[in-house]
């Protein structure tokens, strides 16, 4: 797409404004790759005010995504938590992971081998390789979305919407653009009664606050989210906390996360499981006896939070019950 009339005007007075009014935010203090993508993964629908006390912590945890890959999934699922949505640091692991297997341990730039990580999306995809590796790139988040529907004044499908980020953004200064586009949505062009008269674009821009708002219905800009009470999202996150207090007996879930459709506990418990955010232990005690060389100590590094006696115990609880088991059935017989 073409560079419209105006957009020259736009891009200076948007990068003018920019140098005086960004606010002073952690991941803008840095260029560290890693620190880039943690940062925009965890301002995913969420507080900037909760990401700037949490990512120092995470970060001194997983500085890297070589320690973040060596680590356990549900470590990164435990220090992730209160941030919502543990499907973020799941495919933060995951990403990690693909990182260190393929990448050196290290971050990529290009954009088609950031998109082929777990979890990275073209947003994020776009914004480490502006804010972290600072090269050309358009970003296209709720806020630049917004502030582009508006001053082109109509609605932007999703083609349009990146076809017009990429028409404006300079090759030579991907990080300020992005940036200051960015915080000129957060700040001035806001989602509710946002300040015309402030904005440094208010002489091209095609709708200035009057009649219905092209941004509404836009392409990349928020929509309501899905119902979160009586969520399935919601049962998760309740046996997620669960978990990490310790283990929890199958026969118990249903009580703990207060949902008595079994069918659906069941399809709560597997999804865990199958996002490696939960481990049967039961079924991997039962496995790694087969295994040749199996040892206590190894059998318990399978099991989160427990030691070579309680996974020793569990396994004889276990022979235990299959004796009974096969008593009564030969009882009955």
């Amino acid at each position: 797409m073409s560079i419209e009339p105006n957009d020259e005007a736009r891009r200076e007075a948007v990068l003018a404004w920019g140098v005086a009014s960004l606010r002073d935010l952690p991941w803008r203090r840095t260029r560290d790759p890693w620190s880039i993508l943690v940062s925009e993964t965890m301002l995913q629908q969420t507080q900037v005010a909760r990401v700037i006390d949490r990512l120092p912590r995470f970060l001194e945890r997983f500085p890297s995504p070589v320690a973040c890959a060596a680590a356990p999934a549900g470590d990164v699922v435990d220090e992730w938590a209160g941030l919502g949505y543990n499907r973020r640091p799941l495919n933060l692991h995951r990403a990690a992971t693909v990182m260190v297997e393929s990448h050196g341990g290290r971050v990529p730039e290009r954009l088609e081998d950031l998109l082929a990580l777990p979890g990275v999306g073209p947003y994020t995809a776009r914004a480490v390789r502006a804010f972290a590796h600072e090269l050309p790139a358009a970003v296209v988040d709720t806020n630049i979305g917004r502030v582009l529907a508006r001053w082109d004044g109509i609605r932007l499908t999703p083609n349009r919407v990146q076809q017009r980020a990429d028409a404006l953004a300079p090759d030579d200064q991907p990080w300020q653009w992005n940036q200051s586009l960015m915080e000129l949505g957060a700040l001035v062009c806001t989602k509710r009664s946002p300040s015309c008269g402030a904005c440094p674009v208010h002489t091209w821009c095609r709708w200035r606050g009057q009649g219905d708002d092209p941004a509404v219905g836009s392409a990349a800009v928020s929509t309501p989210q899905a119902r979160f009470e009586g969520s399935d999202r919601q049962l998760r996150g309740r046996l997620v906390d669960a978990l990490r207090a310790g283990p929890v007996e199958r026969s118990t879930v249903a009580g703990c996360i207060a949902e008595p459709d079994q069918e659906r506990v069941e399809r709560i418990v597997a999804g865990l499981v199958r996002d490696g955010l939960a481990v049967e232990e039961d079924e991997t005690l039962r496995k790694a006896r087969t295994q040749p060389g199996w040892t206590w100590k190894g059998i318990a590094s399978q099991l989160p939070g427990r030691s070579e006696q309680a996974a020793f115990e569990r396994w004889r609880l276990l022979q235990r019950v299959q004796s009974l088991q096969t008593a009564g059935e030969e009882d009955r017989g």
